[in-house]
């Protein structure tokens, strides 16, 4: 973790500024936009870019992509520019929760992969580039999604370890349990063999 050196009442102002950033469900917003159908009934009802991928537009799943990851990355970037470490952390933390839980959703939002590596990038880049490649070899391995992004989440702490960042280390744990309880349902479907692959509609 690293040194707390901010006030709590500003780290719990930038804990606000970034749930409410991470709550943006981009997803959402760009498949009513393009007149792509409702999300929530297409696919897994999921406002993540692999569901945004189901609607058959390869654009506003990219764009999903970007946007879900810039979320996380944007807020912890702010927070370290204009208050410092711990304050960045805390930021990454709640827009990671904010896609996770958005209060506009009734709290049932996406499951945090793109806004994950999106942070990761933002507060240790080397960390976040081993984690994205872990993702992109599982995805090409295995054909699907959630299997990459539990190999990404569960090899993230490791590569803390390994290319020197212990002050990430806590958050990479808080947020790799949360992404495997976000994918526990997916996680089941794998060991039974009903998982779909990428590109399946």
């Amino acid at each position: 973790m690293p040194l707390i050196e901010t006030s709590a009442t500003l780290l719990i102002v930038w804990a606000v500024l970034g749930y409410l950033l991470g709550s943006i469900p981009f997803g959402l917003v760009l498949t009513r936009a393009m007149n792509l159908g409702n999300l929530r009934e297409i696919g897994s009802g999921n406002i993540g870019a692999t569901n945004v991928l189901r609607t058959g537009s390869k654009g506003a799943a990219a764009a999903t992509l970007l946007l879900d990851g810039a979320k996380g990355a944007i807020a912890a970037l702010l927070a370290r520019h204009l208050t410092g470490e711990d304050a960045a952390q805390a930021a990454g933390l709640m827009a990671f929760l904010g896609h996770c839980y958005p209060v506009w959703l009734g709290f049932k939002g996406g499951k945090g992969v793109a806004t994950f590596l999106g942070l990761l990038l933002a507060l240790a880049w080397p960390v976040g580039l081993a984690c994205c490649a872990t993702w992109l070899l599982f995805a090409v391995l295995k054909r699907m999604s959630s299997y990459a992004a539990i190999a990404a989440a569960a090899s993230s702490t490791i590569w803390i370890v390994m290319l020197g960042y212990p002050q990430v280390f806590v958050l990479g744990v808080i947020l790799t349990l949360v992404v495997f309880w976000r994918h526990r349902e997916n996680i089941a479907r794998i060991r039974a063999g009903t998982e779909p692959r990428i590109g399946q509609k």
